[in-house]
């Protein structure tokens, strides 16, 4: 997802934010965030499963692929 993605998103949700808030915030905290989850999951399994998903988006429609371990923590996801 793009950072206009994101403000789009927040918008919906009656949240306006400018997508440069957005940028600096990733910037000062994705890395962090990224290392907990990472931290957290132990690892995949050896095993994946795959599912495929049709989705509309702004009127255009869309396969989502996601990747899903044993544990059910998604490993991948693809639009």
């Amino acid at each position: 997802m793009s950072y206009r993605d994101i403000e789009d998103l927040l918008v919906e949700r009656g949240i306006v934010v400018s997508y440069e808030s957005i940028r600096l915030w990733f910037n000062k905290f994705g890395s962090k965030y990224a290392k907990r989850l990472k931290r957290r999951h132990e690892g995949f399994g050896d095993a994946f499963l795959i599912d495929e998903v049709f989705v509309k988006i702004r009127g255009k429609q869309q396969y989502l692929w996601r990747a899903v371990d044993p544990d059910d923590e998604v490993v991948d996801v693809f639009l």
